[in-house]
């Protein structure tokens, strides 16, 4: 009985020189251009090529294949987004520093709506996901550092905790962008009610001036 052979996921090869990363960075620019306005099934590597003014041939030196493609356009979008979450590390307080991943969070998903529904889907793909998951523990980390802040509540289970967190933030935004919405500032407020609550801390937001009575 003979084994199908697994399609590579990786680079072919990782540009040396600037012109070669200016290929691949037009490359996968295109991809998200393609992406966004065709979506999975409409996407192939032809069509990237043709966007990206590159020779077919060009493209497969770097991607074998449209998974890989794929797989690099998220690593990028994955490595703006983890850099700007790290970032909630240097706030002073772990609240601040959840609000601060909140809003990296809700600004990524309604940046490029479209791309980054696109790339929640194929993500969830187990293949994809595989390749994806050393990023994916990263960003965990930064929600586990959050949590051993003084100011939030200690959870019974750190890892547990850690996951559900993960979840709802993704499972609101997500959803968000599904239905289009575009208000970051109302987003933002109703995914920390949503964690605030779950850990535990009130989230004081300014009371409203009460009218005076007649």
């Amino acid at each position: 009985m003979t084994k199908t052979k697994r399609q590579s996921l990786k680079p072919r090869k990782i540009p040396q020189q600037s012109r070669a990363e200016q290929t691949v960075a037009t490359i996968l620019e295109a991809a998200a251009r393609v992406l966004e306005t065709k979506g999975m099934e409409g996407m192939n590597t032809n069509l990237v090529a043709q966007r990206a003014g590159v020779g077919v041939g060009s493209l497969y030196q770097y991607f074998p294949n449209k998974d890989a493609l794929i797989v690099a356009l998220s690593m990028r979008e994955g490595a703006v987004f983890f850099t700007e979450a790290e970032g909630a590390l240097n706030e002073p307080t772990g609240q601040k520093a959840l609000k601060h991943l909140i809003a990296v969070s809700v600004h990524q998903q309604l940046r490029r709506p479209a791309l980054a529904r696109a790339l929640d889907f194929e993500e969830n793909r187990p293949a994809i996901a595989n390749e994806l998951a050393a990023s994916k523990a990263a960003f965990r980390e930064v929600i586990r550092q959050i949590l051993v802040r003084k100011d939030i509540p200690p959870q019974l289970n750190m890892e547990t905790t850690t996951d559900d967190l993960v979840a709802v933030l993704r499972a609101i935004v997500d959803a968000a962008g599904e239905r289009g919405e575009s208000d970051r500032g109302d987003l933002e407020s109703r995914v920390s009610r949503a964690l605030f609550g779950y850990l535990g801390i009130v989230d004081c937001q300014p009371e409203k001036p009460q009218r005076a009575r007649k």
